[in-house]
């Protein structure tokens, strides 16, 4: 894990400081950015995310799919949390912390936007920065990778039926072909892109050339990602100027959802007998969240203004220090674990 990424919070705060002070600075720029669409699309927050999300999946061998019958039980395990839990439990507490309980603290015509944006955050499960926590908790790299194959491969044709569901059942109003929209230019385009690109690199050229165009993409992909975030706090600053206690409220329903869903998914892993190191993984890829991913479709859907979109990016706010903090906790019971696990 680089210095850069060990520190991502740190980065983050920064250009939300950035962002916030840029876009009271200079607001007719941002303004000018803003309305830079293409139907309903803001074409520079587009193009930031593809450069985040296509140097990630060209790290994805979907050959490895079959891995999946080895680790049936540690998979089955995680896609039950991804996509029959963690969407779920989020709208729940949605409902609870942002419709009620912090309901006063928060700007009315928002309220919906922000539910929104943390029921798009936990439907989509993390595909990049698994590898790092996998890696720290001396993970099945073999199982990780099945596993986050799998999830790009359901996000597919899942990620838009679950987000439509939860919105519904909040009764929040979302085009279908607005979200299919985002489904396609941020899952099946990038994948269309990455899975050709890269087979064609190691058919002519080996994984050497692999290696060496993913080291020299990532550090464009990192500052695409705090581009987008000077971008995205200057869009909303003026509203977290007004109400600086938004993110922190924010984070309330994103770290209980964490902690929740990486315990239930290490807990069953536990009690199914599969060995720590496919439970740590399956652990952190049920607690994480393909935050670009999210960060895409709420700019998409709702615009960059909206409640939604800042909703997302907090879970690029908390997601380091939350995760290594899951992986010390995985680490740290690897005892406890293993008494019950048959290993």
């Amino acid at each position: 894990m680089s210095i850069f990424e060990r520190y991502l919070t740190l980065w983050v705060g920064l250009c939300m400081a950035a962002g916030i002070g840029l876009g009271a600075l200079f607001p007719d720029a941002f303004a000018r950015v803003a309305a830079a669409e293409f139907a309903s699309v803001n074409l520079p927050v587009a193009a930031l995310i593809w450069l985040m999300i296509i140097p990630m999946l060209l790290k994805i061998d979907f050959a490895a799919m079959g891995e999946v019958r080895r680790h049936w039980r540690g998979i089955g395990v995680t896609v039950f949390i991804n996509w029959a839990v963690k969407p779920f439990s989020m709208a729940l507490l949605g409902w609870i912390f942002i419709r009620n309980v912090f309901a006063d603290q928060l700007p009315a015509a928002q309220i919906d936007s922000y539910i929104a944006g943390l029921i798009l955050l936990a439907a989509a499960p993390c595909t990049a920065m698994v590898f790092v926590w996998s890696h720290l908790c001396d993970g099945e790299p073999r199982f990780t990778l099945s596993q986050v194959a799998l999830n790009d491969l359901i996000m597919i044709v899942a990620f838009a039926p679950v987000v439509a569901l939860l919105l519904g059942i909040s009764s929040i109003s979302v085009p279908w072909s607005t979200l299919l929209s985002s489904v396609g230019l941020y899952i099946v385009v990038p994948v269309a892109v990455a899975v050709p690109l890269r087979r064609w690199l190691l058919r002519r050229q080996g994984e050497a050339a692999l290696a060496a165009l993913l080291q020299r993409l990532h550090p464009l992909s990192l500052l695409a990602l705090l581009v987008m975030l000077v971008l995205l706090f200057g869009f909303q600053g003026q509203q977290i100027l007004a109400q600086p206690l938004i993110i922190a409220i924010l984070a309330v329903p994103i770290l209980i959802q964490v902690y929740f869903n990486a315990g239930l998914a290490y807990w069953l892993n536990r009690r199914l007998g599969v060995a720590h190191c496919v439970a740590g993984p399956s652990a952190l890829i049920g607690a994480s969240n393909f935050f670009e991913l999210a960060v895409a479709t709420a700019v998409g859907v709702f615009g960059v203004h909206s409640g939604a979109a800042l909703a997302t990016v907090v879970g690029v706010l908390v997601e380091v220090p939350v995760m290594l903090s899951v992986v010390r906790i995985v680490n740290a019971t690897r005892g406890w674990y293993g008494a019950r696990a048959a290993g």
